[in-house]
């Protein structure tokens, strides 16, 4: 089966600044995968090129084996790649209510108000927000926000997930409450999920593989145990020694 996300040979510069270089990366079917590495390392830039957002300057972006961005062309638009993406500011529409929000992706791609009304329903439901879809987004607390921005994403039913740091500003206690959350979510619907973070405990608690990037360059992509028997580089090895590697428990 072909690698639902596939990155080959990826280079990308802005002006004389490599921004990523040789860079190839795949995500199964069905797998969470997280894209690990400090600020400024490129991993946003990777989630615009599989978004269509902008195209590498050489290397290719296929979907399910199909080539969608090649050698400086986007070959398939943003709108027609059927990914869903929650950003780190949950970009939630303040002027409409939790309903409404789960709504528009789907009004826009004419699904009829029947099977809207019952995914909608089912959605909220499972992340437990049935009682606020009357609200608006400005009366939620963050965490509620936060399962409405992964529950507007699924609701589309999208060939993958990609998610921009989402937990980048939300308490320890929270965190984990909503990493629990997304996990069993994602994996009850099988979803591709490739979840960009700076924080190895997300990474950690969320994902069935890890894709370590530093400076652009892919360094090492396995499990925590590949990662933590035979890092591929001192900087592997210095991320599996770091404090936030000492506070993770593990069974």
């Amino acid at each position: 089966m072909k690698p639902a996300i596939e990155l080959h040979d990826v280079t990308l510069r802005y002006g004389d600044s490599p921004v990523l270089e040789g860079l190839s990366l795949a995500v199964r079917q069905g797998e969470i995968l997280t894209l690990l590495g400090p600020s400024g390392c490129g991993k946003s830039t990777v989630l615009r090129l599989i978004l269509g957002f902008m195209a590498p300057a050489q290397g290719r972006v296929c979907l399910d084996g199909e080539v969608v961005s090649c050698d400086g062309r986007v070959l398939q638009p943003p709108e027609a790649r059927r990914l869903a993406v929650v950003f780190q500011d949950l970009a939630l529409w303040p002027h409409l209510t939790v309903q409404g929000n789960l709504a528009f992706g789907l009004e826009a791609r004419k699904i009829s108000a029947q099977e809207r009304n019952q995914r909608i329903m089912h959605m909220l439901g499972r992340v437990g927000l049935i009682d606020k879809a009357k609200r608006y987004p400005g009366e939620l607390s963050g965490g509620e926000r936060q399962r409405v921005a992964i529950a507007r994403a699924l609701v589309l039913e999208p060939r993958a997930v990609l998610m921009d740091e989402p937990l980048a500003n939300v308490d320890v206690a929270l965190k984990q409450e909503l990493l629990e959350l997304f996990r069993e979510v994602l994996r009850e619907r099988k979803v591709t999920t490739l979840y960009v973070s700076h924080d190895l405990s997300e990474a950690t608690a969320l994902s069935d593989c890890i894709a370590v990037l530093e400076a652009g360059r892919l360094v090492q992509q396995g499990s925590l145990d590949d990662l933590r028997s035979a890092p591929a580089s001192p900087f592997v090895q210095a991320l599996m020694n770091s404090a936030a590697w000492k506070n993770i428990q593990t069974e």
